[in-house]
């Protein structure tokens, strides 16, 4: 039987760990290693840890309207679906997959969304290079897409999502 997960907020004692995770999550996010976490952290409204007694089986980033943050697609949300959290990233181990996880990090997100106000969460998902293991996810999860955009000087191509909270 797999051990229960539980959430908390992220901790600068997290950071290696989940910048470990999110490397290895590439093409799916982009690199940012330790010091672009702890770079990153500090603009998110939502940073959250899923851990069981293994360790860190997960995390997720989130940012509202109006951070100081350069991404295209955070642009893309911030002009075309005002109003919104965005889920800059969400990464779940390999070994924890199919354990609810993903499912329970939404959901936290989803509350925060509500707590400050904000009637909608968006994200991006691959479509080139693909991630259809995500696109099935967020697909399940009642996401919509809103629109797609290419990326990165054209080396990506990505669908834009939103789900009503």
């Amino acid at each position: 039987m797999d051990a229960p997960v539980r959430l908390r907020v992220m901790r600068e004692s997290d950071l290696e760990a989940v910048a470990a995770m999110n490397d290895a999550a590439a093409p799916a996010v982009n690199v940012l290693g330790a010091d672009g976490m702890a770079e990153h952290l500090p603009r998110c409204s939502a940073a959250l840890v899923a851990h069981d007694s293994t360790g860190v089986i997960g995390f997720l980033m989130a940012l509202s309207p109006g951070a100081e943050y350069s991404s295209e697609n955070y642009r893309w949300f911030s002009t075309n679906v005002p109003g919104s959290l965005y889920v800059d990233r969400i990464v779940v181990t390999p070994s924890a997959k199919a354990r609810g996880v993903g499912r329970a990090l939404y959901a936290a997100a989803s509350e925060q969304a509500r707590v400050l106000g904000l009637s909608r969460i968006t994200a991006e998902v691959n479509l080139d290079p693909p991630n259809p293991g995500s696109s099935a996810f967020h697909a399940r999860l009642g996401f919509a897409r809103v629109g797609e955009q290419v990326t990165k000087g054209g080396s990506v191509r990505v669908e834009l999502l939103a789900l009503t909270v």
